[in-house]
């Protein structure tokens, strides 16, 4: 039977539960697999509610075959992309299919005449929806479950992209990184850097959530603008997720460093919701929330992820302060240590940036998965 596809429009709900429910026959018997919440996925493709869409467009599909959802796909042109980089190009995302290279043909397929009749000349992906949320094709790591907003893939997903015509245009590093004793050369940076009077280093503030995390974006915004693919954050993005995260957001994992009361390093460490949420098969209700709160308030999370860190350019090549990243990795590893947790992720980090890349290993992180971005003309 030919494959059908169906655009999610808006009201469809029966469209919209298969979208979010086909990934149980995808990730059927897979025990690394953790999937997303409902509520968290309806959110970000609800136009309504996702401050992207006040500077991007984008849709969405289910592909059926032989009646039965068999994999989904969204595309969208996100106008802030273009204007940072100019490049007429669209994305594709949360592309997740069974083994069949017809239904991700197909779903690729559709996903490039929509971004081709918006004019866009190139179609990369995954992201879902944009480089600030989860990125890459899950291509090496089966073995272990992904952490908060990071993809995971069964292995024959990049297979069916490559198959589709799509290239690697990028190679993303997912470190893995166990809490506990730490390398002499960060301890003495720490030392230097923890001894310089001008240089200040505070937890987030809860009660001035906003305003932290303000000041984590506006440094990392400084910090990453060169980078590969880099887009802003926006005010009302910013907003958005300082609310989405707020329940689980843990003080003593962010840490905002000023030097002479400026702004100058930040980090940020989530713990794992992924882990939190494992048996919730995406519901919250009626008893997944308490779950939740249980594990989080009660048990505690035993792993996070280190989701920003960043030192402002005009800081970066100060000699004195050659120490800055090393000291914030340091104040990490005490703090989850502190808090009982075990390890965790840190990244993604772009393949090609050497002096990150070096910095991670220097604090004893490991690759341990890869994602991998795909594109080819349309």
């Amino acid at each position: 039977m030919a494959i059908e596809l169906r655009e999610l429009r808006k009201g469809d709900r029966k469209v919209l539960k298969d979208f979010l429910n086909v990934v149980d026959t995808i990730y059927e018997g897979e025990p690394n697999y953790i999937r997303p919440l409902d509520l968290d996925i309806s959110d970000r493709l609800d136009k309504k509610k996702n401050p992207f869409f006040e500077h991007a467009e984008g849709t969405a599909w289910v592909a059926y075959k032989d009646g039965r959802p068999a994999g989904r796909i969204t595309a969208q042109v996100d106008h802030e992309h273009l204007r940072c980089h100019r490049d007429d190009t669209g994305s594709f995302g949360f592309l997740d299919t069974i083994d069949d290279a017809e239904t991700a043909q197909a779903l690729l397929a559709e996903a490039a005449g929509w971004l081709r009749a918006r004019g866009m000349k190139r179609m990369r992906g995954p992201y879902s929806l944009s480089i600030n949320e989860e990125i890459g094709c899950l291509v090496e790591g089966f073995d272990r479950p992904p952490v908060i907003m990071l993809a995971y893939h069964r292995p024959h997903q990049g297979r069916l992209i490559e198959q589709a015509g799509l290239e690697k245009v990028k190679d993303l590093y997912g470190w893995r990184y166990e809490v506990g004793d730490i390398p002499v050369r960060a301890q003495r940076a720490h030392a230097e850097v923890l001894a310089m009077p001008e240089v200040h280093t505070r937890c987030g503030d809860p009660k001035n959530l906003n305003r932290d995390i303000r000041i984590i974006m506006d440094v990392f915004n400084d910090a990453w603008s060169e980078n590969w693919g880099f887009v802003p954050m926006t005010e009302r993005e910013l907003v958005k997720w300082a609310e989405d995260v707020r329940l689980i957001l843990m003080p003593e994992l962010t840490k905002l460093t000023f030097i002479d009361g400026e702004p100058a390093a930040v980090s940020l460490g989530l713990p794992d919701l992924n882990e939190l949420i494992r048996g919730l098969h995406g519901k919250l209700l009626p008893t997944g929330v308490f779950k939740l709160l249980w594990r989080l308030r009660v048990r505690g999370p035993k792993s996070g992820r280190l989701v920003v860190l960043g030192i402002r350019k005009k800081w970066r090549h100060v000699r004195r302060y050659a120490g800055l990243s090393a000291f914030l990795y340091v104040e990490m590893n005490r703090a989850a240590q502190l808090l009982g947790m075990k390890g965790g992720e840190l990244g993604w980090t772009l393949e090609d940036n050497a002096a990150i890349n070096a910095g991670i290993r220097l604090m004893g992180g490991r690759i341990y998965k890869k994602y991998r971005v795909y594109e080819r003309a349309i």
